[in-house]
């Protein structure tokens, strides 16, 4: 099964949520937020304590195992967040293609139980860990990739009552366009399922749903001119010409240019998007991971793996200088 890819974002009001600095000082990313409802923006972050944050559980993306997500670890318990990581080996992503026997893989109908359940279930455990040490507090759940849809299936199918923040980084949400020449949903249904019968993002203060998307580099179309560096225009999936977020300023996202590799990496946001020349975080479009009636961020230069991805020239969701701009999330 290829990686999971999906498409999202109805056109929400604007507005700009101002990074905040919890500790030392660090290179700053700008960051835009949408949101599909009338709520007040975050209001300022408290003091961070082991004693006032609540324990996060992440949930790995696909292709990726446990150790990949140790330094986000790390840099989470340095703002006293208690963490959790679902225990995913590289190898048990082959479990997937039992989904290959189904004939509703071929159909295109496929749905995530029972192909899915060994993920479910490692979610399952690493939430009761992370139980034991909320101490009847509530749980943050951080899916990275697909695990963020995953992590909709899991509060869908487990009913959990005890998660109060779903935050998801680079995460494909809805399947990609019909009717487009050349795409194919990669997920072979399964983003469908979730469109269909998960339950709709809130922000509420009893469930939060925060999205994060990342502008590391922009695609081009494989044939033809591609659009301007500078602001981006993001795509909506009914009207392709719709503004929906734009980080304002001077970018300091990787300039649109038709080289190789952003009509090879354009190629992938078609798959998801139905459009090749859109910003994202070279593997999922900005748009695809934003969702309507959550709270969406964009940010800028964030690359979408810890595979492959360094603090400094390549920082993803997980690097030190990007969790400041949404770890504000995890402790208030």
């Amino acid at each position: 099964m290829a990686l999971a890819l999906a498409l999202a974002l109805a056109p929400p009001p604007v507005f700009s949520l101002r990074p905040t600095n919890f500790t030392k000082s660090r290179r700053c990313c700008r960051c835009s937020s949408t949101i599909s409802r009338t709520d007040d923006s975050p209001s300022s972050p408290p003091t961070t304590t082991s004693s006032t944050c609540r324990p996060a559980v992440i949930l790995p993306g696909l292709g990726n195992n446990t150790n990949d997500y140790q330094k986000l670890t790390l840099n989470l318990k340095e703002y006293g967040v208690p963490t959790v990581v679902a225990k995913v080996s590289r190898i048990d992503w082959l479990r997937n293609a039992a989904g290959l026997v189904d004939p509703n893989y071929w159909q295109g109908t496929l749905r995530p139980r029972p192909v899915l359940d060994w993920y479910l279930k490692r979610v399952d455990e690493a939430v009761n860990e992370a139980k034991e040490l909320a101490q009847g507090a509530n749980i943050s759940l951080v899916g990275h990739s697909a695990g963020g849809w995953l992590a909709r299936v899991y509060l869908q199918e487990f009913e959990p009552s005890d998660i109060s923040l779903l935050l998801t980084l680079g995460t494909p949400h809805l399947p990609p366009p019909k009717g487009v020449s050349g795409v194919i949903d990669q997920t072979r249904g399964l983003l469908n399922y979730v469109e269909q019968h998960c339950a709709k993002a809130v922000y509420t203060p009893e469930l939060r749903y925060v999205c994060v998307a990342g502008r590391y580099l922009q695609g081009a179309r494989l044939i033809g001119d591609t659009n301007d560096g500078g602001s981006a225009v993001v795509v909506d999936i009914d009207q392709p010409a719709a503004d929906i977020a734009v980080v304002n300023g001077t970018t300091t996202s990787t300039p649109a240019a038709a080289t190789l590799r952003a009509r090879f990496v354009g190629q992938g946001y078609k798959q998801v998007c139905g459009q090749a020349d859109v910003w994202g975080d070279g593997v999922v479009p900005e748009i695809s991971a934003h969702l309507e009636g959550a709270l969406n961020i964009s940010l800028d230069g964030v690359y979408h793996s810890p595979v492959g991805s360094d603090d400094t020239t390549r920082p993803w969701y997980g690097s030190p200088a990007i969790v400041e701009q949404w770890i504000h999330h995890l402790v208030n």
